[in-house]
């Protein structure tokens, strides 16, 4: 009886394992799908792939502004977004890429709140100071600030999404359990 809990448990378990490591390959492969589209655009429109471009900067411009000055250049044309927006990205991106390394997949709590707003500090100065007329940020300044605020919000959004994830899959299999003790 003993072995029996034992031997479900331990399913239970290597269960939750594999959905964790495929959320995370998930997220970690569509991040970088985002950064390769944000860097592809300017490329595809320098070697006359104009339609492909296209469909990537018109995707992009739902969620920035996506103006010239404030963006990196490939080959003249600007990236698929903003330098702070490329910064968001690729923070999150390297984050859930490296996350494995520093944290347990199967760890879904997350540090306190605070952090996540402190992230978010360096960006808000960033903004407000140019925006005010104070000094007038750089695709680096904005592009750092971006980044640290995306890798600090992967360490959050991380987590949620694995418990997300588990929780679903065990209401899924409940009735599945319940049909076949029946």
């Amino acid at each position: 009886m003993i072995a029996s809990a034992s031997r479900r448990t331990e399913a239970i378990i290597a269960r939750e394992s594999r959905t964790a490591l495929v959320v995370w390959g998930f997220v970690a492969s569509f991040c970088l799908l985002l950064l390769v589209a944000i860097i592809a655009a300017p490329v595809a429109l320098a070697v006359g792939h104009t339609g492909f471009a296209s469909a990537i900067y018109k995707s992009f411009s739902f969620l920035c502004h996506q103006i010239p000055e404030r963006s990196f250049h490939i080959a003249g044309h600007k990236f698929a977004v903003c330098s702070r927006c490329t910064g968001l990205y690729s923070g999150f991106a390297f984050a859930t890429l490296g996350y494995p390394i520093f944290r347990s997949l199967k760890r879904t709590d997350t540090p306190r709140i605070i952090w996540l707003l402190l992230s978010a500090v360096p960006l808000l100065i960033d903004f407000s100071l140019t925006y005010f007329g104070i000094w007038q940020n750089t695709h680096l300044t904005r592009f750092t600030t971006g980044a640290l605020f995306g890798a600090v919000a992967a360490i959050y959004i991380l987590p949620g999404l694995i418990e997300l994830s588990a929780s679903l899959r065990r209401r899924l299999q409940r009735p599945a359990q319940t049909q076949s003790t029946l």
